[in-house]
Formats: structure tokens, sequence, C-alpha cells
């Protein structure tokens, strides 16, 4: 995430802010420049500033941002504990989107005539059940996500080291990026030579998965468990963790974050410094190879709160090489996204 400045006194401010509390300039995230611009006869905030807690620029008075315009179905705005979910869902979702367009990584708004685009159903499951995930391009969240007790509740449940709204789209979106990023059988061809043949029937691995749970030393070839149940969820995985990983080196640059490393004993152990600013241009391994001693010492950090690990995961080799892999296709589609 970028560092925002008030475009009136240029003090810092951060990226769900609508106003500056140093000289009240009320402003608004504009994704053309982004940057944040003061709210005026020029610049309108997006029609979801109230019911979506939205502070990004709409194109006119009355419209709908590049965000919000994505949300196809969302509560309706007399359910009050709905529509306080449906904010912080909302809140992530932005982020997800500043991420992408950032990256370069196209994202066309759902065309329900020819059936492509993105969209997004954000649902409450308090009358009816509802299954976070994807289909085609649309991705629906059951806003019980956004309730940090029920999101624990469920994360304790199965067994997962990290479970936020945050990360559940970005592991949707990896579904949607999958034709887009392997437009050609040669680019699913070698995708599946990595995470496997994203054909093969889904709802029997989905049944195997939860009945057996995931195989032993599954760390060995997969970035999570649930990335074991079946080669589409190892993608979306793996595509959710390049994000992930992405976002936090970006924050890092940003804030002008490095680390030199420890002073052991017996000498320098390599490969435990790194400054994410220089991150932005470099290959696959470079990107990983820089990546690691951050999350070394913000695991460190986080421990020193009593907290746990900002990121619990470990990367194998063979993990390593498919977020290469995507770090290369992300490449292909973006002039931009492989810096």
């Amino acid at each position: 995430m970028t560092v925002f400045a008030c475009p009136g006194c240029g003090q810092l401010v951060y990226f769900a802010n609508t106003a500056c509390l140093a000289c009240g300039t009320a402003f608004a995230f504009d994704p053309a420049s982004m940057a944040m611009v003061a709210v005026g006869p020029e610049v309108a905030r997006c029609a979801n500033a109230e019911v979506a807690a939205c502070n990004w620029r709409a194109a006119a008075p009355g419209a709908l941002c590049d965000s919000c315009v994505l949300t196809r179905t969302r509560p309706a705005e007399d359910d009050l504990d709905a529509i306080a979910q449906l904010q912080v869902a909302e809140g992530a979702k932005r982020r997800l989107v500043f991420q992408l367009l950032r990256l370069g990584l196209p994202l066309e708004v759902r065309d329900e005539a020819r059936g492509t685009g993105v969209a997004f159903d954000l649902l409450s499951s308090t009358e009816q059940p509802v299954t976070t995930g994807h289909a085609g391009g649309v991705i629906t969240l059951d806003l019980a996500e956004s309730d940090a007790v029920h999101r624990e509740k469920v994360r304790t449940l199965l067994s997962e080291p990290y479970r936020t709204v945050l990360g559940h789209f970005r592991h949707e979106i990896g579904h949607y990026f999958f034709p887009v990023l392997l437009p050609g059988e040669g680019d699913r061809e070698a995708a599946r030579g990595l995470f496997g043949d994203e054909r093969e029937d889904y709802q029997a691995a989905l049944d195997r998965h939860y009945a057996q749970g995931a195989p032993e030393q599954w760390g060995e070839q997969h970035v999570s468990e649930y990335a074991t149940m079946h080669p589409a969820e190892d993608w979306a995985e793996t595509f959710a963790h390049y994000l992930h990983i992405r976002g936090v080196l970006h924050t890092a640059a940003s804030w002008g974050l490095q680390v030199r490393g420890p002073q052991l004993p017996g000498g320098t152990q390599p490969g435990l410094s790194v400054d994410p600013a220089g991150l932005e241009e470099v290959d696959a391994e470079g990107l990983i190879g820089g990546w690691l001693p951050l999350s070394y010492a913000l695991n460190a950090v986080n421990r020193s709160m009593g907290e746990a690990d900002l990121y619990p995961f470990v990367l194998s080799p063979v993990v390593m090489t498919k977020l290469a892999f995507i770090h290369d296709r992300v490449g292909r589609v973006s002039p931009r996204g492989a810096r």
C-alpha cells in the first residue's frame, strides 16, 4: 500500500481516510492518479460513500467508483447489521482493487450478456446459507466473514493459520485470473505441470479433501492445506500468496522499511538483509529472496507483541517455483506486473 499525503497540507493520511485531521481538507482516493484529491466541484465522492463507507472518487456526482461498480449484489440498506459487515468487506475489496490497478492487471466490469468480466455478490447469511466462492467471474462472499469472532471460530475449526476478508478476495480473484493469465492451451499445459490438471472432477476432490484431509508432507508441494484439495485451488491459493507478498513488499517500500539483518555469533549469515524499495523491478528469484528476510523480521515483531506470525507460512522450493510461474505470467499480461 502506498503512503498517501493530504492534498491540502501534505500531512500523512491513510488509505481509508476521508479528511485530514491536521487541516480539515476533505478528500477522496482517485484511482486515475492513485493519490488523494480534494473534494470539490470537480471531484465527486462515490455514490456509496455512506452505505459502503467508500472514500473513492467517482467520475460524476451520483456515480459509483471503480471499486463499488464491481459489486453486483449487496444487502438492503435497512439491514443495519449486514450493512456494517458490508462496509468491512468493501474496505477489503478496495484494497484488492487498488493492488490490481497498481500491478496493471485487467479488471473488467461484469458484462452479463457476454458473461465476461468480474462481479462481486456480497451477501448476508443471516436469512439463508451463503457459500464464499467463485463461478465464471462472479465472486461471492458470505458477509459473516467480516465479523472477527465468526472468522476466528471458522479459522480454528478448519485449523487455518490465517483467515481474513482480504485473503478471501485475493484467493477468489485468483480463480478469475486463471484464464486471463493463461489464455492459450499451451499456457494451461505449462500450469498443469506445476499445479495439476484443473479439469479434474472438483466435487470428487472436495469430498475427498473433507473426508481425508490434506496428505502427509503436504507442505513440500503446497502453500497451504486447502491448496492440496484440487489443482484449481492450488493455483488460487498460490496466486493469493503472490498478492500477499507483493502487497507487503510495496507497503514496506513505501514506508522506507529496510532489514539489515541480525548480528549473529560466528559471522554474518547471508540473505538476512533486504531493501524492499529495490524489489520493484526484479525477477521472481529476487522477489522471493527479498521477501523471506522481511517476513522473518515482521514475524519476530509480531511475536514481540504476543501475536501470531504476520506470515505464518513456509515456502518450499516447489511453492517458490509456482510463485515464480505466476510472477512471470503477471509480467506477460502487464508491463507493470513484473515490477
